[in-house]
């Protein structure tokens, strides 16, 4: 990935290339973030436990049982990424699969050991949202617009469909024939 920002201007400016692309700059913001996240949990009482936990525990609080399907979609995550946390979770006790009504849904429920723990991961939700937003406050482009915002782009176009249709790309007909040729194999 090309990079963006100053860190993008700055590799130009200086006639290197940018080795640190936009997906590692995100990756390192959120980095930075879970990992202070985590250690506030830990301070509650929730040693190793992970961040993205959360969401889910919440979500489940709020909708109740539901299928792991249904859980993803309603906390925007793959199924795939929702039945791989649920599964740590159950490792973990914090949730029950149940069989569903046709036997192939799994139904996700919370523990009463999750419930237990639910006042420390609510209290730190509030407290890192809190933080969020003075954070926001500090920025040129508040987080809590800027994420949302791009997520709606890339779910209007995706970032694939950006990079082979790029200024750079339409430059480099190779590269962009190498992707049809990808993409034609796949169908």
């Amino acid at each position: 990935m090309s990079g963006a920002g100053e860190a993008g201007k700055a590799g130009k400016a200086g006639g290197h290339r940018n080795l640190v692309g936009l997906g590692t700059q995100l990756r390192h913001v959120l980095d930075l973030v879970d990992a202070d996240v985590v250690s506030v949990l830990a301070d509650l009482g929730l040693p190793d436990y992970r961040a993205r936990f959360s969401v889910v525990i919440r979500a489940l609080a709020t909708l109740g049982p539901v299928p792991i399907r249904d859980l993803g979609r309603a906390i925007r995550v793959t199924h795939s990424a929702a039945s791989q946390t649920v599964a740590e979770l159950s490792r973990r006790g914090l949730v029950d699969l149940r069989p569903g009504d046709d036997g192939r849904q799994r139904i996700v429920h919370l523990t009463a050991r999750a419930r237990a723990i639910l006042p420390a991961i609510e209290a730190e939700w509030d407290a890192t949202a809190s933080a969020a937003a003075e954070l926001d406050a500090e920025l040129p482009f508040p987080l809590s617009e800027l994420v949302p915002a791009i997520a709606a782009a890339l779910e209007r176009k995706p970032f694939r469909d950006r990079i082979t249709t790029s200024a750079w790309a339409r430059e480099h007909p190779s590269f962009t024939a190498a992707l049809a040729a990808a993409d034609r194999d796949r169908a």
